[in-house]
């Protein structure tokens, strides 16, 4: 057995129903894992291959994690957890992030529901010798983003946040660390990819010379999942083909 098999292993990506989260997920199920997912619509058949969505296979949920009450009634069909993957994630555009509505919004979708359920599964990912936790962030929580102030601050948050639980849990068996995509082909990246001359612009400043996939995130994920990962702790990867080396 390789280092990537993960037959008999339990997954939930919370926000596995599109794009990074949705790449991180089949990623798992590739490798034998059972794998569910956390979504915001109500069903499965609510999501499109146009949008960078496949949840065949998986098992499918809808969750609204910007409401804590919800996630705290959430009843998982699972009693055993092996990995925890964190790919929610929203942003506000045309400067709404600067009022207090967009900065609720997102600060509650990427940082808060990030500590709530964690917290919520802490127990199962405790049992059994331990499991893993990973958090999807992004190089913008280790820049500034001009336009974005929530989505920035919630991702250094996030960021900081791997390496606090990582030490307070260390102990229980739960390995917690993140990964920190650069621009990625998905619907929330579409206002830059669907524009010619904006992607052209960001392309050179890739040294690997193109965007990112959902796929790439779901070997990096596969990789702190596994055992080849298990000194790392408490770490953010950056996986962005070189775009924050410039």
């Amino acid at each position: 057995m390789g280092p990537f098999y993960f037959t008999g292993k339990t997954v939930l990506v919370v926000g596995g129903s599109s794009g990074i989260g949705n790449g991180i997920a089949r990623a798992f199920l590739d490798c034998g894992a059972v794998v569910h997912v956390w979504g915001t619509r109500p069903n499965a058949s609510d999501y499109h291959d146009s949008e960078g969505s496949d949840l065949t296979g998986l098992h499918y949920a809808q969750v609204d994690v910007a409401n804590p009450d919800a996630v705290a009634a959430r009843q998982p069909p699972f009693d055993k957890l092996d990995v925890l993957v964190h790919s929610q994630g929203t942003v506000v555009y045309r400067r709404g992030e600067f009022e207090r509505e967009g900065w609720d919004k997102v600060m509650a979708v990427n940082l808060d529901s990030v500590m709530g359920i964690s917290t919520k599964f802490r127990t199962l990912l405790a049992a059994d010798g331990g499991g893993s936790i990973i958090v999807v962030s992004s190089i913008s929580g280790f820049q500034a983003n001009i336009g974005n102030p929530a989505y920035s601050a919630s991702k250094a948050g996030a960021i900081s946040l791997v390496r606090t639980l990582a030490k307070a849990w260390a102990g229980e068996g739960i390995r917690v660390n993140g990964i920190a995509p650069g621009l990625v082909d998905t619907k929330l990246t579409r206002v830059t990819t669907e524009h010619p001359e904006r992607l052209d612009k960001v392309l050179t400043t890739i040294p690997r010379g193109r965007i990112g996939q959902p796929e790439d995130m779901g070997n990096a994920a596969l990789f702190l999942a596994s055992p080849l990962a298990d000194y790392i702790a408490g770490q953010t990867i950056v996986v962005d083909g070189g775009l924050s080396l410039s």
